[in-house]
């Protein structure tokens, strides 16, 4: 169950037992990475309920802390439905393409399509930030490009830090 709260007519935050969550518990791991879910097919704030529970039985990451979920609407490509966006802050002892291959990996795990950029998809991964690191490869930029003009990231990011 979550408790609803509309921001605005366009953006909407959903609060519940596992988004919205923080643990005081000291962790093992030495790297901290922010990453970024969305998705906008199916039950998604569901999907988002299992993917905590595979992150919290995963020998790979620890799971700190979660942001409550922002319901927003697309960007990009516009003819589709509302995206829900939230953060999960991890704590892994991974290097930056190690992370980002675990997390390809979790995609598929939950049926992840690609089909085209910014299309509609049932979970999207994205690493924001790995500890303080800066770094523009070819497959991974840090912080993810874009991170600060984008609502799907600065209200959730918000809501990690109140």
């Amino acid at each position: 169950m979550y408790l609803k709260r509309k921001l605005n007519d366009e953006l909407s935050i959903y609060k519940g037992l596992r988004y919205g969550y923080k643990t005081s518990q000291k962790s093992t791991y030495r790297h901290q990475v922010i990453v970024g879910i969305g998705g906008n097919t199916g039950d998604v704030k569901r999907r988002f309920e299992h993917l905590f529970c595979f992150f919290k039985k995963s020998n790979m990451v620890e799971v700190l802390q979660t942001s409550s979920i922002l319901k927003n609407p697309p960007f990009g490509f516009l003819e589709q439905d509302d995206f829900f966006n939230a953060l999960i802050v991890l704590k892994t002892n991974m290097l930056p393409m190690q992370i980002l291959n675990y997390l390809q990996k979790v995609e598929k795990k939950f049926r992840r399509v690609r089909t085209f950029a910014n299309a509609p998809r049932s979970l999207d991964l994205d690493i924001i930030f790995y500890d303080n690191i800066c770094m523009n490869k070819e497959k991974l930029t840090l912080p993810h490009p874009g991170w600060n003009k984008r609502d799907s990231v600065l209200i959730p990011l918000m809501d990690l830090y109140r």
